[in-house]
């Protein structure tokens, strides 16, 4: 028998996918009947699957009348970009005091296997291919990998999924790959020789052009 946290779990995965792929519209309802159908799972791991999207900022539930997919905004993205800086740059400074050579290791891993796909990819790289996905977020997951701190790991993990869903929809792919690459490539030397102040504002300035490059308000490469 398959255990109830594990159809919770399955449920959750399903809806999220569908959610960032665009294929649930922001603001549809997602009625407990129609989804539980749709995915073939029942009513209850459905629920609480959903439950699980309201707390990683991905659905909201509507009182007693259930649940739909939260919309998106401008303001939205702005908020999401800020605390998301926040975050993932406190978790790198706390990373560069305390990893030593391993957490060293699993950056330089991971930009390799960023710069591998995306060089034998070209202009033809970007949102929604399911290898280019995990190799991006491996990658900034591995920056702040030494920080300590599991809440501050999985806040940043739910803010990145977040901010994926807007890239997602709302962008078709990057125009550099080059310029791309080399973004990545100066935070991950910044990190790696303990540069402080820089690597941290490095990060920030490279979140932020989030908001940039999905609203269209000058240049900028995805993060």
């Amino acid at each position: 028998m398959v255990r109830a946290d594990t159809l919770s779990e399955r449920a959750a995965a399903l809806v999220e996918a569908d959610i960032v792929s665009g294929a649930l519209a922001p603001g549809a309802r997602l009625g407990i009947a129609e989804q539980a159908a749709r995915y073939g799972i029942g009513a209850t791991p459905l629920r609480e699957g959903l439950s699980r999207l309201v707390a990683r900022g991905l659905v909201d539930a509507i009182g007693q009348r259930g649940f739909r997919v939260k919309e998106i905004s401008r303001e939205d993205l702005a908020d999401i970009v800020r605390i998301r800086s926040l975050i993932e740059c406190e978790a790198l400074r706390l990373s560069m005091v305390a990893g030593r050579g391993e957490w060293e290791g699993a950056i330089v891993a991971a930009l390799h296997r960023l710069k591998l796909y995306v060089r034998d990819a070209g202009r033809d790289f970007g949102e929604g291919r399911a290898e280019f996905d995990a190799l991006h977020k491996s990658f900034h997951a591995a920056l702040i990998a030494a920080c300590g701190s599991p809440r501050m790991l999985a806040a940043q993990s739910d803010l990145y999924d977040q901010a994926y869903r807007y890239r997602r929809l709302m962008m078709a792919k990057f125009a550099d790959p080059e310029e791309f690459l080399r973004e990545h490539e100066a935070i991950a030397d910044l990190a790696i020789a303990r540069a402080g102040e820089k690597a941290c504002a490095g990060l920030a300035a490279h979140i932020a052009t989030t908001l940039a490059h999905v609203y269209g308000e000058g240049a900028g490469v995805s993060t």
